[in-house]
């Protein structure tokens, strides 16, 4: 007599568990982030904006809103006439207030983290489809590629789709938190403004002097050199941060911060002061006892 044992269950590959698992999470994170993410309508074309507060602050694209007054329309279809208070003198930035409470505000994270490679959302209103979804991964942060050649800047670029309607909507993070401002196309790839410059300008940080940052800290030392007699020794370079993407690392001696040389306790934190969001800075190292230099795109810290 023979027996005829049951096959087994064919399980699925861990390529496919994998992909299962990135679909869902990108459905939930959509699900949640959705009702955050508003029609801002003007007379000629609609674009999209996030609910930034929840006493009705709302964040879009300069270029969606010319006008001093929008009507927004919720996800849920509620609709408030807002009122545009306040625009970016250089971002591609406005902020409007409608006057209601208790909105779905959205998560913010830190962009200053944010790095090559990590996986992103997109959610707007492209050609009539309302709160559509589009997926990508990061390409690059602190510069952009554009047709052009590099475009150094305080920006975060992706593979992500965007169209008519995307504008003024979130990049997300995997977690689903709001990493920019998705803004314009740079030949087939996406520039959004990083979410710590759009916390600055949303508390009136436009208004006045905003400061670049690098993240690292450190500690004056002596170096004994004919060339460099004392140097900025990093003791921390913050992970996904400008100075990280730039190639700082610790244990190198900064000995210069855009021409001006380290020489004494002071010097480090007047050069730092002098930094601008965006604005491409060399950064003398050595390494090693190496002279190295790095190009760093300081980016803007809530």
């Amino acid at each position: 007599m023979v027996t005829t044992l049951p096959a087994p269950p064919i399980a699925p590959s861990a390529g496919l568990a994998a992909g299962f698992a990135v679909s869902e999470a990108a459905a939930a994170i959509a699900d949640r982030v959705g009702p955050s993410v508003v029609v801002v309508g003007q007379r000629g074309g609609n674009g999209a904006g996030v609910v930034w507060r929840s006493d009705g602050l709302i964040v879009t694209n300069r270029h969606v809103v010319r006008g001093d007054e929008a009507e927004i329309t919720l996800a849920d279809g509620r609709r408030f006439p807002g009122r545009v208070t306040a625009r970016h003198p250089n971002r591609d930035l406005a902020l409007i207030k409608v006057e209601a409470t208790d909105l779905p505000a959205a998560e913010v994270g830190d962009s200053s983290t944010v790095r090559p490679g990590q996986i992103v959302l997109a959610i707007g209103h492209p050609i009539g489809f309302k709160g559509a979804v589009t997926a990508g991964i990061v390409v690059a942060a602190g510069q952009a590629a554009t047709p052009d050649g590099p475009r150094t800047g305080d920006w975060l670029q992706a593979d992500v789709t965007l169209l008519p309607g995307n504008s003024g909507g979130p990049l997300l993070d995997a977690r689903g938190r709001v990493v920019g401002i998705n803004t314009m196309v740079s030949g087939a790839l996406s520039l959004a403004v990083p979410s710590q410059a759009v916390e600055v300008f949303v508390a009136g940080g436009g208004a006045g002097q905003v400061r670049g940052f690098l993240g690292v800290n450190g500690v004056v030392v002596p170096l004994r050199r004919t060339d460099h007699a004392v140097g900025f020794l990093l003791t921390e370079v913050a992970e996904g941060t400008p100075a990280d993407r730039a190639g700082l690392m610790v244990g190198d001696a900064v000995v210069g911060v855009g021409g001006a040389r380290v020489t004494d306790q002071e010097s480090v934190p007047a050069a730092l002061l002098r930094l601008t969001p965006g604005a491409a800075v060399e950064i003398a190292v050595l390494r090693g006892g190496e002279p190295r230099s790095f190009t760093v795109v300081p980016t803007e810290r809530a």
